[in-house]
């Protein structure tokens, strides 16, 4: 029987999905990418901003019509639309036989069985108490072992490198986000587990790990009364066949000496940090709910570049919050001017419907939010062209992805390859990219030193330094 399965949203989403993949892999289910060739659909979904709302929207609407015309005998949605709209799924699409919130991935076999049975089925937890529920996010462990061992994560990413979600949830309450009605307070992962899922991964084949949770920075407080993330890191280095472990989404105001030292230590651990800081003005900030100041951001940023010379920072920003103006805006701005970040992007505000920023005075017209988000980024654009011109004659240390199959300006007519690659400064599907051209065979996974020779906006053109690959 096949299964199509489309994942939607961010990494912490496609973890899910890989997990959903991986217990139905377990049962003997085979997966294809024909919507006309499968039995069943599955859609994992996102919800967290309008776009990604309209999108799964749409994704659940086409997919129905395979429900209606085709061969598939079930459609089931899971993830943050399922959980956040569960019983208007339902009462709306007669087609859905299922729904599974954000936490009922690990029942992923028997909703899907039920459904070709002709059942309708829905599991969501709620999360309207803070600390009620965290033990829920824990009711998947059972659902995800086979014979006493896990079920293995098929890997969509391409085998070289993954995600680790270390938390789930989050505690913080961010005036626009709806996240900790989504999916929950802040719940950390045993380390013991995050261990375990990492050796899998790296016996897999995995090279590059990349930490994931909604905050990762305070991992472990919940679970062991303080900050762990830089105990799971040296634990995780340790751990053969892993080359690069990369940190995202750390929350500025959380990043602590003790995380420092260890990335300014341990050779694995790449010098990037995603910190989204979202605004630079105080009053929005104090709107926001954010628990920082213009102050506290630049003293971090600054200790971070003295500690660690070669770090490759990245934010994200939020464009047009309600009660901006534009001398706000203008602050931003000057912030970003003068932080010259290597990363950088922006958002228009979302108006979330149950989250406190939604229902603000002042809220900032369309027009307005998209012109103050193109001038963020054609500031950021400046910034990272000549960041990136700055890097033109250093050699750096790249992973293979893969190879470009045709000719286009990346490409040297006079080598015999041209092939994708990333730094260490360079987070997957986010970040730009490294283009080697050389004569030598490279395979997906490889790292080489790589001479860098020129620049093409965000990316980088290079060729083998001195013949070494590993």
């Amino acid at each position: 029987m096949k299964i199509c399965f489309v994942s939607l949203g961010c990494d912490k989403n496609l973890v899910d999905s890989e997990e959903m993949l991986g217990l139905l892999a377990a049962k003997g289910y085979t997966f294809t990418d024909d919507e006309t060739e499968a039995d069943a659909i599955i859609i994992n979904t996102c919800c967290f901003i309008n776009d990604a709302k309209e999108e799964s929207v749409q994704t659940i609407l086409e997919m129905a019509e395979y429900k209606n015309a085709g061969s598939c005998k079930a459609l089931l949605v899971t993830g943050c639309m399922a959980q956040r709209y569960r019983q208007e799924i339902l009462d709306e699409l007669p087609e859905v036989d299922a729904v599974l919130g954000t936490t009922a991935w690990g029942d992923i076999v028997p909703a899907l069985e039920k459904a070709l049975r002709g059942e309708r089925s829905l599991k969501v937890d709620s999360f309207e108490t803070e600390r009620g529920s965290a033990a829920k996010q824990s009711d998947n462990e059972p659902a995800v072992k086979e014979n006493g061992e896990a079920a293995k994560r098929v890997l969509t990413t391409g085998g070289y490198y993954a995600c680790l979600k270390i938390a789930e949830g989050c505690d913080k309450h961010c005036t626009y986000c709806i996240i900790p009605k989504l999916r929950g307070p802040y719940c950390s992962v045993p380390m013991e587990d995050l261990i375990a899922q990492a050796e899998s991964l790296a016996a897999q084949g995995v090279k590059e790990l990349i930490l994931v949770a909604q905050e990762t920075t305070v991992y472990g407080v919940d679970l062991y009364g303080h900050k762990c993330l830089h105990l799971l890191l040296e634990a995780l280095c340790r751990i053969e066949g892993l080359r690069w472990i990369r940190i995202l989404y750390c929350y500025p105001e959380e990043i602590y000496d003790e995380l420092i030292d260890v990335m300014a230590r341990e050779p694995k651990i790449c010098h990037y940090l995603d910190l989204p800081i979202q605004h630079a003005s105080d009053a929005v900030l104090k709107r926001m709910g954010r628990r920082t100041t213009r102050a506290d951001l630049t003293a971090m940023i600054e200790k971070l570049r003295e500690r660690i010379p070669d770090i490759v920072l990245r934010t994200t920003l939020i464009a047009g919050f309600p009660g901006e103006t534009q001398e706000q805006h203008e602050e931003t701005m000057d912030f970003i001017d003068l932080m010259e970040f290597d990363r950088l992007g922006v958002f228009t505000y979302s108006q979330e419907e149950d989250t406190p920023a939604a229902a603000m005075p002042d809220q900032v017209e369309e027009e307005t939010k998209e012109r103050w988000r193109d001038e963020l980024m054609a500031l950021q654009q400046e910034i990272a062209f000549e960041h990136a011109e700055q890097m033109i004659g250093r050699t750096v240390t790249a992973m293979v992805e893969g190879e470009l199959m045709e000719e286009d300006a990346f490409s040297d007519s006079f080598a015999a390859h041209t092939y994708v690659a990333r730094t260490y400064g360079d987070a997957p599907n986010v970040d730009g990219l490294l283009f080697i051209n050389t004569d030598e065979t490279l395979m997906s996974g490889d790292f080489a030193q790589v001479k860098i020779t020129g620049a093409k906006e965000y990316d980088l053109i290079g060729v083998i330094a001195d013949e070494f690959t590993e």
